[in-house]
């Protein structure tokens, strides 16, 4: 246990756990080998052992239906839910250290506790398990020798058997081996073309269709009928005085009633209605009762987020409030494209540039609503796509708050460090971006923790990709003066 104690203190008070822990191992593993003293020796299968080790007390597990049964808490289930999820982040980090088997059977022992485990303890063990899995789908795949292309282009025992003779291949069909083996090679390439030529199609179509939906929406030339505006007003009037939970919710439905009916301009409808002055705890209920049913709906979950939860994180200065929060949340849940493009694009190209509270309110959205896949596309768009690929539906009254390009603060730095260490993998031309705008930057933010450790975390995460930017980052990181600099300059060195 002694010589674990400064990589659990790093655990525990770190700003940066997963990054620190990473280099203090490095280090240690440096220092074992070179060193000839008797201690005892950093080893990686050492302190897995530690983490699974048994510990008392016994708990008993005993139902009506079926006998007490008794387990035992292993070390790691001991300690606190922040630290037990840290762990499982940096053992998913440093995979490649560790035995992949051993870290498996963590995770599943870890798993198998679902129903007591702390929410990010679970995704964490989840995240481990996930990328042992991956490792080792890769390493079976490259156990193949995918360059001789034997095992595809050669035939197997039985039918070169039959290709011997000239019956047909399937007795039913009117194909003989004749036809078949002279199409086979000739047509492979072109099938490929034509196969990855559909994909790009039909992305592009996706793409297409997003746009032309926000496109859509954002257009209010058309006047609305004397009545419906009246009942607009009347509707903004009752936004505004807030009586009771029940008649929050039957004012949601005469808004998405009155929205949604007879194919209107419901953009236009909620402008008028003007949700987004409501209290927070009126515009918790109202967003979770304004969902239209269908999830792959696009449009008017777009509209429901811009229209209530948006202008109110746009301009706030405190943490926003926890109902507000936990109700936006599992709206994004529901509706994941539209958080997207009603939500995180127009919040993150903010014209002041991001602060402390939006940086968290979208760090919990990344975290709890999007797969890490969509996460590296939202962030490819953001870093080198155009305004197209960026298009978001905004009401005209608040695009004042929204800019075209973004906005460097420490904010930002900082939600990108916690986009990274969600285990999310940048594409290549996004952490070229990055490194771009870290050296455009690193003069401004020189004095800055903030920056310095965003710096130090892209450094330890996107190491592979970071080796033709080496004098670069080192030429930029040489500028700043933080407590992480010589650390930063010590893991550049070593790519």
């Amino acid at each position: 246990m002694e010589p674990w104690v400064p990589l659990f203190d790093i655990f525990m008070n770190s700003p940066t756990p997963e990054t620190e822990a990473s280099l203090w191992l490095q280090q240690s593993f440096n220092a074992t080998t070179s060193s000839s003293s008797t201690t005892t020796p950093i080893t990686t299968s050492s302190f897995l052992s530690l983490l699974t080790k048994p510990c008392n007390p016994i708990v008993k597990d005993s139902s009506f239906s079926s006998p007490p049964t008794t387990k035992r808490i292993m070390f790691i289930e001991t300690l606190p839910s922040m630290i037990q999820s840290r762990i499982l982040s940096f053992l998913a980090l440093e995979k490649k250290r560790f035995d992949g088997k051993e870290l498996s059977k963590l995770a599943r022992n870890l798993l198998s506790e679902s129903q007591e485990l702390e929410f990010w303890v679970k995704r964490a063990a989840r995240n481990l398990l996930d990328a042992v899995s991956e490792s080792n789908i890769n390493e079976w795949i490259s156990g193949f020798s995918l360059d001789s292309g034997e095992e595809f282009e050669s035939l197997p025992d039985w039918l070169k058997d039959v290709d011997a003779t000239n019956d047909p291949v399937l007795s039913w069909l009117p194909l003989s081996v004749a036809d078949f083996g002279s199409r086979l090679c000739d047509d492979s390439l072109e099938k490929d073309e034509g196969l990855f030529s559909q994909v790009e199609e039909n992305g592009e179509n996706d793409l297409k269709e997003v746009g032309e939906a926000i496109e859509v929406d954002q257009a209010l030339n058309v006047p609305l009928e004397p009545e419906i505006e009246k009942m607009a007003l009347s509707l903004r009037s009752r936004v505004m005085n807030f009586e009771s939970s029940l008649k929050a919710v039957a004012l949601a439905n005469e808004i998405r009633q009155l929205c949604l009916d007879k194919g209107r301009d419901s953009l236009q409808v909620l402008n008028l209605i003007e949700p987004w002055k409501a209290e927070d705890e009126t515009a918790s209920v109202l967003i979770s009762h304004l969902s239209c049913g269908d999830e792959e709906e696009l449009a008017w979950p777009s509209q429901v987020l811009c229209s209530i939860v948006l202008p109110k994180f746009l301009v706030i200065e405190e943490p926003a409030s926890r109902l507000l929060v936990t109700s936006t949340m599992e709206y994004c849940k529901l509706h994941q494209r539209a958080s997207v493009h009603g939500l995180l694009f127009p919040l993150v190209l903010r014209s002041e540039g991001i602060n402390n509270p939006i940086c968290d309110v979208i760090t919990r959205i990344v975290r709890e609503c999007l797969h890490p896949g969509h996460v590296s596309a939202y962030c490819q768009k953001l870093l080198c796509g155009g305004e197209e690929e960026r298009s978001f539906i905004l009401l005209p009254c608040h695009q004042y708050l929204v800019s075209n390009e973004l906005v460097w603060t420490e904010s930002l730095f900082n939600l990108f460090q916690n986009i990274l260490n969600h285990n999310v993998h940048l594409t290549e031309d996004s952490v070229d971006c990055l490194v771009y705008h870290v050296r455009q930057m690193a003069e401004r933010f020189s004095k800055s923790l903030k920056f310095g450790n965003f710096v130090l975390c892209l450094v330890s995460k996107c190491a592979s990709l970071l080796k033709s930017h080496k004098n670069v980052l080192t030429e930029a990181v040489e500028c700043t003066n933080t407590l992480v600099t010589k650390s930063i300059l010590s893991r550049l060195a070593s790519l």
